[in-house]
């Protein structure tokens, strides 16, 4: 065997050894709790700047709103440990998606499911260590980061066309997250109850899985535009897409709307935690 094959068989031992934990699945597990309070937090923030009050309505907002709160500090650990450990579970799954290939059929749908789970992992181990960093002291704005990311990227040749990319990139992605929600594909990957609780969550996937989505598409239509315009002012995270909603017509309604179906998010998260096969 060669070397490159030692280390491979050595990542995907380990990563058997990973989800083979029971212990590591209930921390895992708990990684989706940590997910839902999140999304409730940017929830109920979006609900306030609709209302016309003031607030950070993304994800690094949410965490300075946990840390603002008595222990915040403890709780933001919790969530840096349970998100990590769910990212690395994501991790562990795309590396073994070929041994796990039952209902997958080919190298394009093997490599396009290991792509969806690396993808899901980094968004995990990236929001893990923001949680982490807010906890130690630190304050990010979100919309700063991506405003001076943006321009400097505007100021390198063909860096318009790389913004303009990771626009498309995220407005793709809302529009997965809607096409999920309608087709409720996310059934795939739980165990639905029977009965009225499977109703609910079959309820709040749909309406959470949609709104999540258009909010992502409205981040990604925010970062397009920015760059056609090249200007790093249009550019922002979540919190600037609630924003440009709110220029629109009906705008505060429809944020409004954004705001009930991230809680609605955050709802099926936690029985995602309960019912998904891991």
């Amino acid at each position: 065997m060669t070397a490159g094959g030692r280390v491979k068989s050595n990542a995907k031992q380990l990563a058997l050894g990973a989800e083979s934990s029971s212990v590591f699945e209930v921390v895992a597990r708990a990684g989706y709790v940590a997910n839902a309070l999140i999304h409730a937090l940017i929830g109920v923030i979006v609900i306030v700047i609709a209302s016309g009050g003031k607030g950070e309505g993304d994800q690094a907002g949410a965490m300075k709103a946990v840390a603002a709160a008595p222990a915040g500090f403890v709780v933001l650990w919790l969530i840096a440990i349970g998100l990590c450990a769910l990212g690395v579970w994501h991790a562990a799954e795309g590396l073994l998606a070929r041994d796990r290939s039952g209902d997958t059929k080919g190298a394009a749908r093997k490599w396009g499911r290991r792509l969806a789970e690396w993808g899901q992992a980094a968004v995990f181990l990236a929001l893990g260590l923001i949680s982490a960093a807010v906890a130690i002291g630190a304050r990010p704005d979100a919309d700063q980061t991506a405003e001076h990311a943006s321009r400097a990227l505007l100021r390198v040749p063909g860096g318009s066309i790389v913004l303009a990319g990771i626009g498309l990139v995220i407005a793709i992605a809302g529009i997965a997250f809607v096409a999920m929600g309608v087709r409720r594909s996310f059934r795939a990957r739980m165990r639905i109850p029977d009965g009225a609780p499977g109703r609910w969550v079959m309820v709040l996937g749909v309406s959470g899985f949609v709104a999540k989505g258009v909010a992502l598409f409205s981040l990604g239509a925010l970062l397009t535009v920015s760059a056609f315009l090249t200007d790093a002012d249009t550019a922002g995270s979540l919190d600037g897409a609630v924003d440009a909603m709110l220029a629109l017509p009906l705008g505060p309604a429809l944020a409004w709307t954004i705001g009930v179906g991230f809680l609605a998010y955050a709802a099926f998260t936690v029985a995602r935690a309960r019912f998904a096969r891991m």
